[in-house]
């Protein structure tokens, strides 16, 4: 088994394994929906189209807020999920900063605690919701669209898995020191560009609290915006740094100037005071200048 020192061609590859690991989510849910194949040929006889001009997919649970809460739920959590890692790989595997585990841990667990209750709620009335689905769906119910509600459950998933981030010379296997080289280089090489990709993201979307900032600050009169036109910007100030795994001087840098930039500012107090919002938009449209988003 060959073993390769790979120290001189990772010395420029930022180690993150300690400051860092994988996460992936993955939720699963019952869409509901069934093709109908005869309203799908009555619709194109109507119409005078071609039978395979379209399809109609029925809704096996129409306007039911039991159903539709766990399917609203789960993209609440993915877009937690999103929120608090940043991309690392096609595969949808994510990068959580060891900053940020505990915090999205706990977040995660309750999230998937409330879930697992929405489908026990919808699991425990499934028949009676069956039967209301009969009155909404006429002549469109057929009872055999809908499963038993243990095949119902088997569709509902949500799990967390978390793995190390692998060190990148760490490589061990029986292929010659040519091709483990070779190996090893093709995958600091890639690890180098996920983690530009995970940059790219955190770049992203300050640039992009901020642009909504500025546009919103623009004009004299007095604005109607959200709390959150402030909490958005100071939330990345506090992701700035709990997602700089390597460190990085100008996420650092950032941090700092739009964390100054803000300091004390306050929604209310931008809505009443004309001076301020006109300051305010200037500090943040030099924050956007400042750096190459």
């Amino acid at each position: 088994m060959n073993q390769l020192n790979l120290s001189n061609i990772t010395a420029q590859t930022p180690s993150i394994s300690s400051s860092a690991m994988l996460v992936e989510l993955n939720i699963s849910v019952w869409t509901g929906r069934k093709f109908d194949k005869g309203v799908s040929a009555e619709v194109a006889i109507n119409k005078q189209a071609d039978n395979n001009s379209g399809n109609y997919n029925k809704k096996l649970f129409p306007n039911n807020p039991t159903f539709d809460a766990i399917t609203k739920y789960a993209g609440n959590a993915r877009t937690y999920h999103y929120h608090a890692t940043m991309p690392w790989s096609d595969s949808g595997v994510r990068l959580l900063t060891t900053a940020m585990y505990f915090d999205y841990a706990k977040e995660i667990s309750r999230m998937q605690m409330e879930f697992d209750a929405l489908v026990e709620d919808f699991l425990k009335d499934y028949y009676n919701l069956v039967q209301s689905s009969q009155v909404k769906l006429g002549t469109m119910f057929d009872a055999t669209d809908y499963p038993d509600v243990e095949d119902v459950r088997a569709k509902y998933r949500f799990n967390v898995r978390y793995s190390p981030v692998p060190e990148v010379g760490d490589w061990r296997v029986d292929v010659g020191n040519d091709a483990l080289k070779e190996l090893a280089q093709s995958y600091e090489l890639a690890y180098q560009q996920n983690l530009e990709t995970a940059y790219k993201d955190v770049w992203t979307r300050t640039h992009e609290a901020l642009s909504r900032m500025s546009d919103k600050l623009s004009g004299n009169n007095k604005q109607i915006f959200r709390d959150t036109l402030v909490s958005n910007v100071t939330e990345m100030v506090d992701l700035l740094d709990k997602f700089n795994v390597t460190g990085d001087a100008e996420m650092r840098k950032a941090k700092d100037l739009i964390s100054d930039a803000l300091m004390g500012i306050t929604p209310d107090a931008l809505r009443e005071d004309t001076y301020l919002r006109q300051e305010t938009k200037s500090k943040v449209d030099a924050l956007l200048k400042e750096f190459s988003w």
